[in-house]
């Protein structure tokens, strides 16, 4: 009789009752942050990184030193600030990952959130390159001779030249058409560059490995979601700031420091009448506060919904902020010491981006009194800046994924299943990049995919949704039903009119002033190179136009009618206490006319008098 189903002895008919699903077969909950500083930590790992160190300082020295903090302070405070807030209070108001999100407060725009799951899946594979070149170097800073600081080396060419010291230790000076063994390093050992994107080439089997181990460790460290997550960024987050600190007293006690301080914050007030000066401040904000890429979203909705996430985000923007301006106090005062002792003027030495990190850096660390220490100490900063940058990102795709698809992805290991997933892909595309001609691949990724362009369009669809669409008064009313009180009414205004305002014409400029890639200043791509940086960079915008004609296509009704089915938020979003009382109210009114009425029948129903019959 085992074979037979159990019968339920009091419904009073032969159906079997409902199997209750066991523990591991049942799907599991979404989980939240186990306290505030895992929330703060998450956040700050994700929008501290790279950026913040290689790309901040270096535009402050090209762009009018102490006056380029006017335009970047004006972007930071009509987008930045207001941009970075909305995102992480909509994550923690709808519980929800980047797409789903925005599904719930106005379906007809959607496609935001399709939009920046694609810009992040795009930054998936090829923004952890840099953590494969830099665990790559930091292989080979664990020896007593740098392996870039002489040119007595198998990749080296006869016309490498050594570095030309004040102190005279090293004799050679560097001839016009000489190459410096620092470049030779990067270009002929670690990047086994070709002559072009047309000739892809071999892989280079060194930074394949190195790529491997980066995925590896990005795996381990979100894998369990937040619980993993919340644990690793401890760690992962506040140590670059303790290397951070290192480097930068080290820094400031070298010869030649103050010249290169003075550089970076000189302040050149004629500079602002470029409006070149004004573009890189506002793709600076956007760049380094991570915003429009859905992390935001994702890192909020596992607060508990009341977390005051207002004093949060003000926090950490000042942080992020705060950080960028004291990097370039170390990186500055170091690249002051090299000019120093190269006897060349600062604009020689001053690089930005993968430049500052492989070429610039090492070979003032090669200059160094106990040079392999501070080595491995600057790459070690660079690993653990961009680890977290990219744990999240990742984070952020997976979240997206699994919020729409709870069903299937909220069941024992089938999470942890997907990331890996997406890590062997991601793996996988980010292979092209490790090529001899992987590098040109890497500069189009960079230049169109994760654009200022792509963000800042979808900056101003973000906005324009929250603050006419959903209606900012409305949202106003949810954060203060959150965090107890109404936030600053600035923001509210920014929402409504300069944020947009200002992405817009910004985006506008951007497409106006557009010049072509180019690497290196002088490798010129072919037409179907840049053709494929067009795709990369209209892949994300084009989401937001397609869906929106995509969902009015398939709604039925009259367009008027489908425009407002479209626009109205979704009725399971958390209650308001206000909303709650009304709907409250309106039940106990009901309550008090079915009182009033006669008794019931004896059949159940309720007597008529003639003012309510319409007989």
């Amino acid at each position: 009789m085992e074979g037979l189903p159990r019968m339920d002895p009091s419904n009073g008919d032969s159906r079997p009752l409902d199997i209750v699903p066991s523990t591991e077969e049942r799907m599991k909950e979404r989980g939240q942050w186990s306290n505030k500083m895992e929330f703060v930590l998450s956040v700050a790992g994700e929008i501290i990184g790279l950026g913040n160190v290689w790309r901040f300082p270096y535009l402050c020295y090209k762009n009018g030193g102490g006056a380029f903090f006017i335009p970047y302070l004006i972007f930071l405070f009509t987008c930045g600030i207001p941009v970075f807030f909305l995102e992480t209070a909509l994550g923690q108001y709808t519980s929800e990952g980047g797409i789903t999100c925005w599904r719930k407060i106005s379906p007809l725009f959607e496609g935001v959130g399709y939009a920046t799951q694609v810009i992040v899946a795009l930054l998936n594979f090829y923004y952890i390159i840099v953590l494969a070149w830099a665990i790559f170097y930091l292989s080979h800073s664990f020896t007593w001779d740098l392996p870039w600081a002489s040119c007595n080396n198998s990749w080296n060419t006869d016309s490498c030249v050594e570095f030309q010291r004040r102190n005279g230790t090293i004799h050679q000076s560097p001839s016009e058409n000489g190459t410096s063994p620092v470049i030779e390093f990067w270009e002929r050992r670690v990047l086994r560059i070709s002559s072009g994107i047309d000739e892809i080439g071999t892989l280079n089997w060194d930074l394949v490995v190195c790529l491997a181990i980066a995925w590896t460790i990005c795996y381990f460290c979100i894998w369990k979601g937040v619980k993993s997550t919340g644990k690793v960024v401890y760690f992962t987050a506040t140590f670059p700031y303790f290397m951070l600190i290192i480097l930068l007293i080290r820094g400031i006690t070298l010869p030649g420091a103050y010249r290169g301080i003075q550089f970076y914050l000189y302040p050149d007030l004629g500079r602002l009448s470029d409006p070149q000066v004004w573009m890189d401040a506002g793709t600076q904000i956007f760049f380094s506060y991570a915003i429009c890429l859905g992390c935001l979203t994702a890192l909020g909705s596992y607060n508990k919904y009341n977390n005051n996430c207002y004093r949060d985000c003000l926090s950490l923007c000042f942080l992020n902020s705060g950080t960028s301006f004291v990097a370039g106090f170390a990186i500055f005062s170091i690249l002051g010491f090299m000019s120093y002792e190269q006897n060349v003027p600062i604009s020689e030495v001053a690089e930005s981006g993968p430049g500052l990190a492989f070429i610039a850096y090492p070979r003032a660390v090669s200059m160094m009194p106990f040079s392999p220490l501070w080595a491995c100490f600057f790459f070690i900063m660079i690993v653990f800046l961009g680890l977290d940058s990219q744990f999240v990102c990742v984070e952020s795709l997976v979240t997206a994924m699994v919020d729409m698809y709870p069903a299937t992805f909220r069941r024992k290991n089938r999470r942890e299943l997907f990331i890996l997933l997406v890590a062997i892909i991601s793996f996988l595309m980010g292979l092209i990049m490790l090529t001899e001609g992987g590098m040109y691949v890497f500069q189009l990724f960079d230049y169109y995919a994760a654009s200022g362009m792509c963000l800042l369009f979808v900056a101003v669809f973000e906005t324009v949704c929250v603050a006419w669409v959903y209606g900012a008064d409305r949202f106003y009313d949810n954060i203060e039903d959150m965090i107890g009180y109404r936030p600053n009414a600035l923001m509210k205004y920014c929402w409504l009119f300069f944020t947009p305002a200002t992405c817009f014409g910004t985006f506008a400029f951007s497409l106006i002033k557009y010049t072509p890639l180019k690497y290196n200043n002088e490798y010129i791509y072919p037409w179907w190179g840049y053709g494929l940086g067009w795709v990369l960079a209209l892949s994300s915008m084009l989401c937001i136009p397609c869906f929106v004609a995509y969902k009015l296509y398939i709604t039925p009704g009259t367009m008027k009618e489908r425009v407002t089915l479209l626009t109205t938020a979704s009725t399971d979003l958390p209650k308001t206490k206000k909303e709650q009382e009304k709907l409250m109210s309106i039940f106990a009114a009901d309550g008090d006319r079915l009182r009033q009425r006669a008794a019931p029948t004896k059949d159940g129903y309720f007597p008529v008098n003639e003012k309510e019959s319409h007989c």
